[in-house]
């Protein structure tokens, strides 16, 4: 292990990224909560400049995906396609195997500029939590109790309100509606045997509500529907404890573009393409598990250094008091501060190390 991949495993370095993340989170969520001042009076103006408080929070988790860990997104579509990416509003449908599959939508929102104005269909319980709640709360997220009866004027007004949206609007839809395990897996297709629905192989039936109402709402905003199959190369189940050990993964993503006037737009047909969509889905997931990869051209998006510089920014404002306190105690001349200070830190990046080096011996 080189030195710079040592020190990423150290439990001292990732807890500074955490204190970072969560100290940095807290100041823009106090200056979102400002920021509502504004929406009486010019909307458009707040929207723009919740777009870029929310991308100095969530790039941070960007940073760590391509900086931190060196993680490669591979694009497997067409330069067509790729030419509209952050030029038009999109609803994204993107498979829900991974535990950082949402990184790595995110880092493609990154790359092509529509991280901070990017959306979601997210569980109401998740307003109530700090930082990410709070953080799309301001974002006019649409949140849901999975209810339709309790839901449905809820999500159809925010919806709604997104239709003058400023920034190109990406909005991200898990139909699975959960991630895929293989219990999760069972019980869904026993759901699609009693309804005479085509068995998935490697995702879960398609809730359909959710997209139609999106698409119905949105429709007229909304240029195309993207479909992103995400996989890992090495057949590797990517985790965040990964990422921020520094681990590198391979990641490979298909995208198609589907115009909005290519979808039905009557409700029982729209589901039915979704289902059909879903059915296609398996397949280049089935063919990716023989080949390796997906069909088609690929493309690979070059990072860009905002993320990095970020998180920069945010680790030299809220580092600084501790490099400074830091300092004091070398320069203090006092043997038993500079001891215990050192102590401190080697006890902290050591006992980590010892950890994996007792596993290994295991």
């Amino acid at each position: 292990m080189d030195l710079v991949a040592y020190l990423k495993t150290q439990f001292i370095l990732q807890l500074l990224i955490g204190f970072v993340f969560v100290v940095s989170g807290l100041i823009i969520n106090l200056l979102q909560l400002c920021s509502c001042v504004i929406w009486p009076f010019n909307r458009q103006l707040y929207r723009r400049i919740n777009c870029r408080l929310a991308y100095s929070l969530w790039s941070q988790l960007v940073m760590l995906l391509e900086w931190w860990s060196g993680t490669e997104c591979t694009l497997y579509t067409d330069q067509a396609t790729v030419d509209k990416f952050g030029k038009e509003h999109v609803i994204i449908i993107l498979n829900h195997n991974y535990e950082i599959d949402f990184l790595c939508g995110w880092t493609i929102c990154e790359r092509y500029g529509v991280l901070g104005s990017s959306k979601v269909l997210a569980k109401h319980e998740l307003l109530k939590v700090p930082l990410i709640g709070w953080t799309w709360y301001f974002l006019e997220i649409v949140f849901c109790r999975r209810k339709w009866e309790v839901d449905r004027e809820t999500v159809f007004r925010s919806l709604e309100r997104l239709r003058d949206y400023p920034e190109c609007m990406w909005f991200l839809l898990y139909c699975e509606g959960t991630r895929f395990t293989e219990k999760k897996h069972q019980i869904s297709m026993q759901v699609a045997e009693s309804k005479g629905l085509p068995k998935l192989k490697y995702h879960l039936l398609p809730r359909t509500k959710g997209f139609t109402t999106t698409l119905q709402c949105l429709k007229g905003t909304v240029n195309a529907v993207y479909d992103v199959t995400l996989n890992f190369k090495g057949e590797k189940n990517p985790t965040l404890l990964g990422i921020i050990s520094g681990q590198k993964y391979m990641a490979d993503m298909r995208i198609r573009r589907f115009p909005v006037e290519e979808i039905p737009n009557e409700e029982a047909e729209c589901a039915v393409w979704l289902h059909k969509l879903y059915q296609e889905k398996d397949a280049l997931q089935e063919q990716y598990k023989k080949e390796g990869c997906f069909p088609g051209p690929t493309i690979s998006p070059p990072r860009r250094p905002w993320a990095l510089l970020n998180f920069l920014f945010w680790a030299t404002l809220l580092l600084s008091p501790l490099v400074s306190f830091a300092w004091g105690v070398v320069i203090s001349g006092s043997p038993l501060l500079i001891i215990g200070f050192i102590l401190f830190l080697v006890n902290k990046t050591g006992s980590s190390y010892g950890d994996q080096k007792a596993k290994k011996q295991d």
